[in-house]
């Protein structure tokens, strides 16, 4: 798993923005999910949910800040119990003892890019080098050198990348700052016909990314160019110097490999910047942006490759679920936004990928709608683990299978709760079908929105209150009060957490 991979980067999905050969690798030997997606578009909830096959509101992780409930039983120690030997190497995100699991290097929090630090069972370690390929080589040391050979394994393999601040190594950094990457139909979008959300959400290229923490302009620059001073978004929740961040933690060594690209960086800045207007300021901040994020997805890939190649020469590939997903989606420049949290396509669907030799017929692409609430319980059935009741997804095997009439779900449940907090989306629960999307924004506004998935797969158009989708309207919310009370979730848990989130100290 990786973190912030969206969809769109994969060129399994399309290949519009970058070629990824090896993840395309297990879609090829494999299936693809067209529309797998999460039911809270944010990372630890996300997390929370894939281990446990809850939704958040019953696990307890309803956002990044509110405490997990560690009481909850998570699908690897089913497998510890059942006998495999469990690890996990990379990126949890919250916790720091994960439970279930044998062998354990996770990264603490967000974790860093460069010279990373790990949390282990016997304290903490710091590894020089970049961090992709740290977890990676961490991994395959696990598959090679420290597991029991004699018994099943279940391994957790997750990436940081390529989460903001989107540090790519060294040679991608100055393979991508050479590229020039398609803008994506929606950049200028204006949310003329959207509610409230869209219009005050606080991640837009052009006024909410910043320079240092993401565009790589040093603070320096930034001084001396006053007149940038406008475009420079503030940090409300907590000061963040990325630029500092990352590249601080580096030796003198890998600051003399990043040092000349970043010069380029910011010396076409100082040139172009202050003569352009703001639809250029945009173009150059998508750029920027696309080079970054792109450079560290295409280590992933190669890390992923590796990983594969080793499951290959090791003869583990024939007799080895693997699968390739991430916390969420992530907006590559559509409706001129980054980061995630919305029930819109390009955070609310996520890339799923799975090969299983023997099981899943080679090249199989598959629509139906299936969430990361369902990965436990597929996970669980393929080791022929009997899964705990309280779970709520369901088993993706008759998919994996091929045996599509057996699926019986045609809706799913989406629940986003972090408001007021970065990035400033605001609270909203809805369905999700193939043909329709319906979201209700609450807490301080009372907006409805529903989208026409077929006619209009962009969602540039709010049809709530379209007399022709009445009919729609109706029929979709009596179904998404079904499903709120299927997931056992309800109006008043809405204001407990309201309550909770208002009064917990973080």
């Amino acid at each position: 798993m990786s973190d912030d991979h969206a969809y769109q980067a994969i060129s399994a999905y399309s290949d519009r923005l970058i070629q990824t050969p090896n993840i395309d690798r297990i879609a090829d030997e494999g299936i693809l999910f067209t529309n797998a997606c999460v039911t809270n578009s944010i990372c630890a909830p996300s997390r929370a949910t894939i281990l446990t096959g809850k939704h958040t509101h019953l696990n307890g992780k309803i956002d990044n800040k509110m405490p997990f409930d560690t009481t909850q039983v998570t699908f690897p120690q089913l497998f510890q119990n059942a006998g495999y030997e469990t690890a996990m190497y990379g990126k949890l995100h919250f916790g720091n003892n994960p439970k279930g699991v044998d062998d354990f290097m996770i990264l603490p929090g967000q974790g860093n890019y460069i010279n990373p630090k790990f949390i282990t069972k016997d304290g903490d370690t710091t590894i020089t080098g970049y961090v992709t390929d740290i977890i990676t080589d961490l991994t395959i040391n696990w598959l090679d050198k420290k597991r029991n050979k004699d018994k099943p394994f279940m391994m957790m393999y997750l990436h940081k990348a390529p989460h903001r601040p989107w540090w790519p190594s060294p040679e991608k950094f100055k393979e991508y700052t050479q590229k020039t990457f398609p803008e994506p139909a929606t950049l200028f979008d204006d949310y003329s016909n959207r509610g409230t959300a869209a219009k005050t959400a606080e991640m837009n290229l052009l006024t909410h990314m910043t320079y240092g923490h993401d565009s790589k302009i040093r603070p320096e620059t930034i001084e001396a160019m006053g007149s940038v001073q406008p475009y420079v978004a503030p940090i409300k929740w907590g000061k963040i110097d990325g630029f500092t961040g990352p590249y601080g933690r580096a030796n003198k060594e890998q600051k003399e490999l990043y040092d000349p690209i970043i010069d380029s960086i910011n010396s076409r800045f100082k040139t172009h910047w202050l003569t352009m207007n703001d639809k250029e300021k945009m173009k150059w901040k998508y750029q920027r942006y696309m080079q970054d994020y792109l450079g560290c997805i295409s280590s992933v890939d190669d890390n992923v490759g590796r990983v594969l190649d080793y499951l290959d020469d090791s003869a583990l590939a024939k007799n080895t679920i693997v699968v390739y997903t991430s916390d969420q989606g992530f907006y590559l420049g559509e409706h001129g936004w980054f980061d995630k949290r919305f029930i819109y396509d390009e955070s609310f669907k996520t890339p799923l990928l799975i090969r299983w030799p023997n099981e899943i017929k080679p090249g199989t692409t598959n629509d139906e709608m299936v969430q990361n609430l369902d990965f436990a319980q597929t996970f669980l059935e393929a080791a022929q683990i009997e899964a705990p009741e309280d779970m709520q997804g369901e088993s993706l095997m008759p998919l994996l299978r091929g045996n599509d009439k057996q699926w019986n779900r045609d809706a799913v449940y989406y629940h986003y709760y972090e408001y007021p907090s970065v990035h400033m989306v605001k609270r909203h629960y809805g369905m999700v079908t193939k043909a329709y999307k319906l979201a209700h924004f609450y807490y301080d506004v009372d907006e409805w929105e529903l989208y026409d998935r077929k006619k209009d797969p962009q969602e540039m158009h709010n049809e709530y209150n379209n007399p022709a989708y009445a009919n729609i309207v109706a029929e979709l919310k009596h179904k998404l009060k079904d499903l709120r009370l299927k997931y056992k979730d309800a109006p008043e848990l809405d204001e407990k957490y309201i309550d909770l989130y208002k009064n917990h100290s973080h």
